[in-house]
């Protein structure tokens, strides 16, 4: 196959089929090859019967039903590992990606030899409200990655289509997927100019709790990708030094204390000191850490629990 289409939804029972048409007719006039797999992420309205009349009359039109919302995320997870193409591109459903980048996008892959190519709206129709905390997103994005991208959460992405089968997207980390796979090697990453459509239909799906889960789900990626297979290096590394910091602490006291009472000094109980539970804490906290670090790796080195996720149904799916 030619070109895989993934494109996750919820509640977009309006826009569907212009999409659909939209697609078919810009991939026609380019002579591509193509399959378009509809991942119905829990929708409450008509959306999973829209896709089913489009897969009645198109047998490369495809469907996932999940029997709940799990999330953009998991969506593409699943759709990754279903689809076939040399090329793989993703794109929401709601009209405000235009099908008419795929040719251009397809190019940067096949042509310029780009793993991964990000959309970027540079021109948003969107409120102040969402696109001043998006940029400030990218920034920190950019920052904690070194991978300089406009708009890391655009929905308009190209795939190498081996690209897709090597990473996995969970949680709500659809938008580090550049992070992901220059994580897993894929380090040829680019982006497109593309143009962004005022919404048509319905209204957006996210709110401000996005931009909250998006900065801690980056924490969690920034130290997942340079500890996840190594996390005694972290734990280990601080347990040690703050086990350090509070032993040496313990035994400076103890030995000025011997020292004072050698000299006839006065002097103080130990335990009435404070300085002396702040070390015993320290030597305590290092311990604790030191000891998350080896549980830490015995359980990445014996951990192979995946995820799972309750698909109710799927159509004209070979696999």
């Amino acid at each position: 196959m030619q070109l895989s289409l993934v494109i996750p939804l919820l509640n977009e029972e309006e826009s569907l089929g212009e999409l659909h048409e939209w697609i078919d007719r810009v991939t026609k006039q380019h002579g591509i090859e193509r399959e378009i797999l509809f991942i119905d992420d829990g929708s409450t309205d008509a959306s999973w019967d829209v896709i089913q009349e489009l897969a009645d009359k198109d047998p490369q039109t495809k469907g996932i039903r999940f029997r709940r919302n799990h999330g953009k995320s998991a969506a593409l997870n699943v759709g990754f590992k279903q689809v076939s193409g040399d090329v793989v591109i993703t794109m929401d459903a709601d009209l405000q990606d235009s099908p008419d980048e795929i040719p251009g996008l397809m190019d940067m892959i096949q042509k310029e030899g780009y793993d991964l190519v990000s959309g970027w709206k540079r021109k948003r129709y969107d409120p102040i409200t969402k696109t001043l905390p998006t940029k400030l997103f990218n920034w920190a994005a950019r920052r904690s990655s070194g991978i300089y991208l406009h708009d890391f959460n655009c929905g308009l992405k190209a795939y190498k289509g081996e690209v897709v089968h090597q990473i996995d997207v969970q949680g709500e980390m659809h938008r580090y997927i550049p992070i992901l796979a220059k994580t897993a090697g894929y380090g040829k990453i680019g982006e497109k100019v593309v143009q962004h459509q005022a919404r048509k239909y319905g209204t957006t799906k996210f709110g401000w709790e996005r931009f909250i889960n998006g900065f801690l789900d980056l924490m969690t990626l920034s130290f997942v990708g340079r500890f996840s297979r190594r996390p005694m290096h972290f734990f280990g590394l601080y347990g040690v030094l703050v086990f350090a910091l509070g032993f040496f602490s313990a035994l400076y006291i103890g030995v000025s204390k011997i020292v004072r009472l050698k000299m006839g000094l006065k002097t103080i109980l130990v335990t009435d000191s404070p300085w002396f539970y702040i070390a015993l804490t320290c030597m305590i906290l290092g311990s604790m850490l030191f000891l998350t670090g080896f549980m830490a790796e015995l359980v990445v080195r014996n951990s192979s629990k995946k995820m799972s996720y309750t698909v109710g149904e799927t159509l004209n799916l070979d696999k």
